[in-house]
């Protein structure tokens, strides 16, 4: 097993307050053809380089190739009720699990048309010197599996170069931030992760549904169990509460130049509906989850967080508390309004 420095619980709390509104130095890490909310939030965050300096981008991995046999469950009539509420979906068109199974990219195209959308964006941001960097192909098999790439080498040299601390925006699975500390272990007191994904640490649910933990459990319990500093805020319940509507994107986003158009069309075409066969998309909001990495750094108001014993995250992707585990920064509400008029305020400068 890697050993990782020991840093002591003061300089932990130090490198986890909140930043002060001095820009940070920061590598996004994001699977950002998954779905539409990392564009968002990695456009968020060029357009805003008075508190945040976008050192690199990295490609992270992804796939939903896991739901395929849970699917299959609730064809059946069994299963988890996402599952059997999905497949039913499916039935009412006529398509099922096994129709799904050609259009489900694996985990290495995901990285690559996650890399290719990341240029997008930085290009459409005016960002295109911004190195764009490709991660991970695969998952973890284990933890000391190191899955190397240029997006990790990019995490290690970055952490050890400058004496500010380097804050990684994960927005996906952590394979790459994983991989980057299992070869690179003195990093930990050179980093700070925000992630987000799964429930709060202290609830009884499972973590299936958390897509950014699921994918890879390995990297996330190595992330909370080897004590670098981590800011984990939850996807459901807090990030969730960052949904935004069709009128919104018409009046706020659509048409706020070229940028605001790709966005738009990101939301007026997003693919997932397809995937999840979603029905009357034009009356449902769509949550922009990964904002919230962004929000934290340009304003931690926005998302209040508190001091709490990192989680142990079971094999059965259940948190459970246990005595004398460091801390972490936990985020336990979001202003997602406050939120939103500041980025919808950046595009209209940006256009």
């Amino acid at each position: 097993m890697t050993s990782f420095p020991d840093l002591s619980p003061a300089f932990r709390r130090m490198r986890l307050a909140p930043p002060d509104g001095a820009p940070v130095r920061l590598v996004i890490d994001t699977d950002c053809a998954n779905e539409i909310d990392d564009q968002f939030a990695l456009a968020w965050a060029l357009m805003t380089p008075e508190r945040v300096q976008v050192e690199a981008s990295v490609a992270e991995p992804f796939s939903f190739r896991h739901h395929l046999p849970e699917l299959r469950r609730a064809e059946a009539g069994q299963g988890r009720p996402m599952h059997q509420a999905w497949a039913a979906r499916l039935a009412a068109e006529g398509r099922s699990a096994a129709s799904l199974d050609a259009e489900l990219v694996t985990p290495d195209a995901g990285m690559e048309a996650s890399h290719a959308e990341i240029r997008r964006i930085h290009g459409l941001c005016g960002a295109g010197e911004t190195p764009a960097l490709r991660g991970a192909p695969r998952y973890m098999t284990g933890p000391d599996d190191i899955v190397w790439s240029e997006g990790a080498e990019a995490i290690v040299e970055l952490a050890l170069a400058g004496e500010a601390p380097l804050y990684v925006a994960a927005m996906g699975c952590l394979t790459n931030v994983a991989a980057a500390l299992v070869r690179a272990p003195e990093i930990a007191g050179r980093i700070v992760v925000i992630w987000t994904a799964g429930f709060p640490s202290r609830q009884p649910h499972d973590q299936w549904p958390a897509l950014n933990l699921v994918q890879d459990p390995h990297a996330a319990r190595l992330l909370f169990d080897c004590g670098v500093p981590l800011a984990y805020l939850p996807g459901y319940h807090v990030g969730a509460q960052l949904r935004i509507s069709r009128p919104e994107m018409e009046l706020f986003v659509k048409g706020r130049g070229a940028l605001g158009d790709a966005l738009w069309q990101l939301y007026d075409r997003n693919p997932l509906h397809r995937m999840f066969a979603t029905a009357d998309t034009a009356r449902r909001t769509w949550v922009i989850w990964d904002m919230i990495d962004i929000a934290w750094l340009v304003n931690p108001a926005w998302v209040p967080t508190f001091l709490t014993p990192s989680p142990v995250l079971g094999e059965d992707l259940r948190f459970s508390l246990a005595q004398g585990r460091h801390e972490i920064r936990e985020a336990y509400d979001i202003a997602r309004d406050d939120i939103f008029a500041h980025f919808y305020d950046k595009l209209a400068a940006f256009a």
